[in-house]
């Protein structure tokens, strides 16, 4: 493959034309992955993972004949492809799987210095994210510690991140002088400042650029772009600069945190720590504005969303682990207006029809899975406390609505959720069901319980019913808390103002609410129907009409099969255990308080 791509053809020979040849570089480099992981192609290959010994020295063999191959003919086909991105980025690629020590063993040194030659004149002449990535993970991949040419591959890399970080101040120096002398910045010094940014926060991500100190000056650039937003002024650098910028921030902040853990005991100091926290709580302030402006552009907005969920996870539980107790400081807790923004962008990004009809297949899929990104960035919030579980009730309402797009991502928050309380969980879920329940009723006057709306509501209760699963003993307390909190608000208020004989106006709730009625134990349907007898005065009306149906339809539920609970000796045993059970968690601070009412 490597002959017919730099080989001429001869004088009766076909050459190959540009298509054939990025077709064919892709094919070379999909057979180099495969023989140096052993991995086969997906979707083909057996389940099986564990290697015998002889596939992993056959594996080993092929990586040590493929890089003694490529040492000397990547720098070739980088030399001829150079102008080409698409051929570039499958190209620098290959590196990555070379076995290093060669470099060393056969004294290929300067075939070294030749390929990290040709990495920076890449970095310097194309702004191709693909390329600049692949760039960027291949140097992360040279500049391996464990081998012997890390100090020659960490000379190179000090030298081409300094023309990185040159080129970014240069661009931006050139682009603010014209605008000090009140001129227009051309179309070139446009492209220069974003191709520059670009390339730092690329680099920012595999490499750490701390040294370069740029962090504070990238901070700069987004202040002042918040800035025209809340005086509603035109951006003073192109929207996409800005993003960048976020991003490099964002990386910057990472790397200092690993820094700092990685040298506790050693440079780690105190002012060090409290240098990070206020940056830290900088970046993360300007990212809020910017979500909850409504000048800013949605690219903008999304990367400011992605950057405080991330953060928010890093930072969250900071100096919790064993032996990081000195970071402690840096835990960073969301504010409630923090949790509100992030749920209103999850609402307004993520839970949304598309509409556009002209966007192909690729784009659809592409936009789904942005949109299960963003999805997955809050529920992550909740499933590791950094968020309270309430948080995921307005995500848990949509469940069923689309359950064909993000189905696998709530049920997962939910499992996990339930892991960590289970009675938070249940009282989430209700939450959830009150959310629908509420918006239903805005939306019409009067609950019409015969509507398709409301069997929606009803059957989100049913797959949340299925989600306790069927051991009742261990979902008691979630169950009974669920239960509770729903005959509150079905009987809140109990007048009803339009009709003062008529039923309470919530009290449809209760048809909602007897799906969870068969993952209740027999003895607690009696504590719940003497609880909902108390709310409601005088238990069962005289009245008979149908909006009184939903009380009738939840007692009767409740009172289903209570007959024979004095004889089950299962019964007392299951109240027994759960007594002891109470005694134990009664210190549980997430629990409700005792309710007179409603002791079992």
């Amino acid at each position: 493959m490597t002959d017919l791509l730099i080989e001429e053809p001869g004088p009766m020979e076909e050459g190959l034309d540009d298509r054939q040849e990025t077709s064919l570089i892709e094919i070379m480099v999909c057979c180099i992955r495969q023989s140096a992981t052993g991995d086969p192609p997906v979707g083909r290959g057996s389940s099986r993972k564990v290697l015998s010994a002889r596939e992993t020295k056959q594996i080993q063999d092929d990586k040590i004949a493929l890089t003694s191959h490529f040492i000397t003919t990547l720098p070739q086909l980088l030399h001829k492809y150079l102008p080409d991105p698409e051929k570039m980025a499958n190209l620098l690629i290959i590196p990555q799987y070379f076995d290093l020590e060669i470099y060393t063993t056969s004294r290929q040194e300067k075939a070294l210095e030749s390929l990290l030659r040709l990495v920076q004149e890449v970095v310097d002449k194309h702004s191709d994210t693909d390329v600049l990535e692949t760039a960027a993970q291949t140097l992360e991949k040279l500049c391996d510690d464990q081998f012997p040419i890390f100090s020659r591959c960490e000379t190179n890399r000090s030298r081409l991140l300094d023309m990185v970080s040159n080129r970014y101040r240069e661009s931006l120096d050139e682009y603010t002088n014209l605008l000090t002398g009140d001129e227009e910045p051309d179309q070139d010094e446009v492209y220069a400042l974003v191709s520059s940014l670009k390339k730092v926060s690329i680099f920012y991500n595999c490499h750490d650029m701390g040294h370069w100190n740029i962090w504070s000056g990238l901070l700069e650039i987004v202040t002042r772009s918040r800035d025209c937003l809340v005086e509603k002024q035109p951006l003073w650098v192109p929207e996409e600069a800005v993003k960048y910028c976020l991003l490099g921030c964002y990386f910057g902040l990472l790397w200092d945190k690993n820094s700092l853990a990685d040298n506790l005991g050693g440079s780690t100091t105190h002012d060090s720590i409290t240098d990070l926290k206020e940056r830290l709580a900088k970046f993360m302030q300007v990212s809020k504005e910017i979500m909850g402006l409504e000048g800013a552009g949605a690219q903008l907005k999304e990367e400011a969303f992605i950057s405080i969920c991330d953060l928010l996870i890093v930072f969250g539980h900071c100096g919790e682990a064993n032996g990081q107790t000195p970071l402690k400081p840096l835990a960073f807790k969301p504010d409630e207006g923090m949790g509100v923004l992030l749920n209103i962008f999850i609402q307004d990004h993520v839970f949304i029809e598309d509409e556009d009809e002209d966007i192909d297949d690729h784009q659809k899929i592409e936009e789904l899975h942005k949109r299960r990104n963003f999805l997955a960035c809050y529920c992550k919030l909740v499933v590791y406390n950094v968020l309270p579980t309430k948080s995921a009730a307005d995500v848990l309402k949509h469940y069923v609505t689309f359950y064909n797009d993000y189905g696998d991502i709530i049920k997962a928050t939910l499992g996990k959720a339930r892991e960590n309380n289970k009675t938070n969980c249940a009282k989430t879920m209700i939450q959830s069901l009150i959310y629908k329940f509420n918006e239903l009723q805005q939306e019409v006057a009067g609950i019409d319980r015969g509507s398709e709306d409301f069997h929606a509501i009803k059957e989100l209760a049913k797959r949340f019913a299925l989600s306790f699963g069927l051991d009742a003993l261990k979902n008691r307390d979630a169950v009974a808390s669920l239960h509770r909190e729903g005959i509150l608000v079905a009987v809140n208020p109990l007048e009803n103002p339009e009709d003062p004989a008529g039923a309470p106006p919530n009290l449809a709730f209760l048809e909602i609410l007897t799906e969870f009625t068969g993952k209740l134990l027999k003895q607690d349907k009696k504590v719940v129907l003497g609880y909902l007898d108390k709310r409601v005065a005088g238990g069962v009306p005289n009245s008979r009409g149908d909006d009184w149906a939903p009380l009738n339809m939840y007692r009767n539920s409740l009172v289903h099969g209570e007959g024979d609970e004095g004889r089950s000796g299962a019964g007392h045993q299951a109240k027994r255990q759960y007594n002891r059970k109470r005694r134990r968690s009664g210190s549980d601070e997430d629990d409700d308080p005792d309710d007179e009412d409603f002791r079992m």
